[in-house]
């Protein structure tokens, strides 16, 4: 499913498409066309880059920023380093729900998919509440 609109879910300061420099402000409202990002009528990213997922949300149904938080929360909940590291990772693998926003190929760790970045907010609070990450 292409998605129609994103937005900056932190600032997004990057060398984009063609090696032009990117400096959108967290909160901006962007379109998509064609699988690409636009900012100011330009493309910078594609949808399925990793600076789409690093810095972008989609906000189709206004959920946005939301997504945004709850993803980076996610996120940084899963890299800390301390003693209940390897106890939430072991919540993700177990879930079936996580399971469905795992890419596939890759059997031996894992690497969030397309659809995680994209994923209902329900979904992420699911996961949220499952790893006792909180967004912000």
């Amino acid at each position: 499913m292409e998605h129609n609109s994103y937005i900056a879910r932190r600032r997004a300061k990057f060398s984009g498409i063609g090696g032009i420099p990117v400096n959108i402000p967290y909160g901006t409202a962007l379109e998509v066309r064609e699988g690409f990002i636009l900012f100011d009528g330009r493309p910078v990213c594609a949808v399925t880059s990793q600076n789409a997922y690093d810095y972008f949300s989609q906000d189709d149904d206004g959920c946005g920023r939301e997504r945004g938080a709850l993803v980076a929360a996610i996120i940084s909940c899963l890299e800390r380093r301390d003693d209940g590291y390897q106890a939430r990772w072991d919540k993700v693998w177990g879930d079936p729900l996580c399971q469905k926003y795992r890419r596939p190929e890759h059997e031996d760790f894992w690497l969030w998919n397309y659809d995680f970045f994209n994923a209902p907010v329900v979904d992420l609070y699911h996961i949220a509440r499952l790893i006792g990450a909180r967004a912000q």
